[in-house]
């Protein structure tokens, strides 16, 4: 007996065996289609909805310039670090604030430079890309993992084991998180460097990641218990425990391939969460600081920059934005794509 991951799709996808109705069929191979694997007819659904096929556009796009930021800056010909503001007279009036309009936006500074140090903003912004998906990323892939770890080990052991991996993920999902992460890193943060020194920025991504990790996990994991303890006394499972597959057999064989699903799902939602909880411990002056470029960082510099100029704080807002939202719609996509039947 097949899994359901192995048994195809059904509805609007399913291929029709009439003859008459297949394109070029002739002779023998009349009545004939090749079938179709369910990842097959996953991307051809994909490929049909167009907000998906935007949105992973524009994820791309991000990531891209993410991972070229050095090269577009050497192209640019600048950087975020120099302060061309304050090494060049003219681009600051006496206020510190830039002197042509619009934050000081023209062809030579695509996006302005920033008030007070006039470092330029267009590199600030890739460069800040980089950073905070960078740090989103690995925290995502840790937790995915973890959370499968955790459970299918949960959901298909059961009894004692279900019970205190359980109760361990509750106690984990008691703490509130916006609270808990910024209550945290401070204190991982006095673990590794005394108060009185600064702590360097390579440990300062290691601390976010850590604490982001340790909170981040738990909800991927009840999900995937929930539907290990549904999946465990299928047919197709019994079938194969009787069989005399191993466990670690069945988890991988039989168990795993039907739960790509919520995996996928759920990783698409966690990176954009990360990238704006990461953002947001910037912006409270517990994560990057100082002068690594990071979107959280330019959010906290432009609250103190908006009353007397407000486009130093437009250019990431629209870039988070625009981002989250486009991971957001993929992932609502490709969970579309994996099972049309979850549309409402």
């Amino acid at each position: 007996m097949s899994s359901p991951s192995q048994a195809g799709a059904a509805g609007v996808d399913a291929p029709s065996t009439d003859p008459a109705l297949i394109p070029g069929a002739v002779g023998k191979d009349a009545g004939r289609l090749p079938g179709r694997s369910p990842g097959q007819l996953m991307w051809r659904r994909f490929k049909r909805d167009r907000t998906g096929v935007v949105s992973a556009y524009v994820v791309l796009f991000f990531i891209a310039v993410a991972a070229l930021a050095p090269v577009i800056s050497w192209l640019y010909g600048k950087d975020p670090y120099t302060t061309y503001g304050l090494d060049r007279p003219g681009l600051l009036n006496e206020f510190s604030y830039p002197v042509k309009p619009n934050g000081g936006i023209d062809s030579e500074f695509w996006f302005g430079i920033e008030p007070q140090l006039g470092r330029d903003v267009f590199t600030q912004l890739i460069y800040g890309i980089r950073t905070s998906l960078l740090i989103a990323l690995v925290v995502t892939v840790l937790c995915t993992v973890t959370g499968i770890v955790v459970g299918v080990v949960a959901g298909y052991a059961g009894g004692r084991t279900d019970y205190f991996l359980g109760r361990f993920i509750d106690l984990l999902l008691a703490f509130p998180s916006q609270l808990s992460f910024v209550a945290f890193t401070p204190v991982v943060y006095a673990l590794f460097v005394s108060p009185e020194r600064e702590t360097p920025t390579y440990l300062r991504v290691v601390t976010l990641v850590i604490v982001m990790w340790a909170l981040g996990w738990m909800a991927l994991a009840r999900l995937l218990r929930g539907q290990v303890l549904s999946l465990r006394e299928r047919e197709f499972i019994e079938a194969a425990r009787v069989s005399g597959a191993s466990p670690w057999r069945i988890i991988r064989k039989e168990l795993l391939p039907n739960l790509w699903t919520p995996i996928l799902v759920q990783s698409t939602l966690m990176l954009p969460n990360f990238v704006t909880i990461e953002a947001g411990l910037s912006f409270l002056g517990v994560g990057i600081v100082e002068p690594t470029p990071d979107w959280g960082r330019m959010f906290r510099a432009g609250a103190a920059y908006y009353h007397d100029d407000i486009t130093y704080m437009f250019f990431p807002g629209i870039a988070m934005v625009v981002f989250v939202v486009a991971f957001n719609l993929l992932g609502d996509s490709v969970r579309d794509a994996f099972d049309p039947r979850s549309r409402v």
